[in-house]
């Protein structure tokens, strides 16, 4: 999820009901799995629906690596999927932001019990917004009630026109206390980008540096993630990647790869389905939190009616969100969708296997498609995980 306007997305998806020629193929690293012919099976699935391009990575408990992929990078030349191809993290990113948090908890510089209002004086208030109740604990589960506002586009035109608008966290917030509260705090569910960008303001002025730096000091070196970058404005990928496109009506399906994330601090992340894997892996596994910190990061709520629909009997807690699977159980995961790209992934409680699937095309053009590309993805996940 990111901007509904924008169909950034946890609960916004898009695409084309244009089937390509498929490329369907799967490796391993370093070890074959059983499990190999469900997932080429069920990345030709989502494919099968209209989207350009799907890749998807399963990690076993012994750590090997089964690769599929399905469709084209360009719908221009047919230049067949990466299996190692970047894509935007979009809201995923949120999980970077909130194990920050938690780690900064953890040293004793802030609480996720403390206001917004004692790190960020007289920046939420008016219009009955107030900081002085709003606490980080609701930023990070999307409780706190702030209404999100942020820019984007909603047709190809729009897109053409705004896909390299740039605003500051702080204009991001200025534009949602123009609005009263969906709810008071701690009294409701909403999905809010503008409390993670007052997280990465709060994050600066807990530690000095940009939100993006801690992260990379952080966790990024840390863990070897050396694909998973900052672009900053940077409104172009690494090589190797898809491209992107969106599905706004029946007969309008754009590339919208060219394009600049509204908030760069927390939305302008690239990186690849290992990576990624990676990053879920060692956070459940606790490598990246002590025990305490990644217990809080696991409590949990219920979220929104809207949201259940995409999401049936999922709950949210500190930037990670927690889906049942069919054999039994839970995994945790935080998808993330933006200008064409959707990703899904998941991890197991123990952090020992994990799954993600990237789709090169958001079909966000009906209720019916946005519920078709998620139901399909998340039985990817599902089937990786069972």
């Amino acid at each position: 999820m990111t901007s509904t306007r924008r169909k950034h997305r946890a609960i916004a998806l898009s695409i084309t009901a244009l089937l390509c020629t498929a490329l369907a193929t799967t490796a391993c690293e370093p070890a074959a799995s059983s499990s190999e012919g469900q997932l080429r099976g069920d990345a030709e699935a989502i494919h099968a629906l209209g989207i350009s391009g799907v890749q998807a990575r399963v990690v076993a408990p012994d750590g090997g690596q089964s690769v599929a992929t399905s469709g084209t990078a360009d719908l221009n030349t047919g230049t067949p999927v990466s299996a190692d191809g970047y894509f935007r993290m979009a809201s995923t990113s949120k999980t970077l932001i909130a194990t920050v948090v938690l780690q900064l908890e953890a040293e004793g510089t802030l609480s996720v019990d403390d206001t917004v209002e004692r790190w960020l004086p007289g920046v939420v208030q008016g219009n009955g917004n107030d900081g002085s109740r709003i606490t980080l604990r609701q930023l990070l589960q999307h409780t706190s009630g702030i209404h999100d506002d942020l820019p984007g586009y909603t047709t190809a035109d729009e897109y053409y026109r705004q896909r390299h608008d740039v605003y500051s966290a702080e204009q991001l917030v200025a534009r949602a206390m123009a609005h009263a509260p969906d709810f008071a705090p701690g009294e409701g569910w909403a999905y809010s980008n503008t409390g993670y960008s007052l997280l990465g303001m709060i994050i600066q002025k807990a530690t000095g540096r940009p939100a993006h730096q801690e992260i990379e000091a952080r966790i990024l070196r840390p863990l070897g993630l050396d694909e998973t970058r900052w672009l900053d404005t940077t409104p172009t990928l690494p090589d190797p990647h898809a491209a992107a496109y969106q599905l706004f009506s029946a007969d309008s399906r754009v590339d919208v790869t060219d394009q600049t994330a509204v908030d760069p601090e927390i939305l302008s992340w690239v990186t690849t389905t290992r990576d990624e894997s990676t990053f879920f892996r060692a956070l459940l596994a606790g490598r990246l939190l002590p025990a305490r910190q990644l217990a809080e990061m696991k409590q949990t709520v219920s979220v929104s009616a809207e949201v259940q629909q995409l999401w049936p009997n999922g709950r949210y807690g500190l930037g990670l969100a927690q889906r049942p699977l069919s054999c039994g159980g839970a995994y945790w995961s935080h998808e993330g969708g933006d200008g064409g790209y959707i990703t899904l992934n998941g991890v197991t409680d123990d952090g020992t296997r994990s799954a993600v699937v990237s789709m090169s095309e958001a079909r966000g053009d009906t209720p019916e498609h946005i519920l078709a590309q998620e139901n399909s993805a998340s039985t990817l996940i599902d089937h990786a995980l069972c």
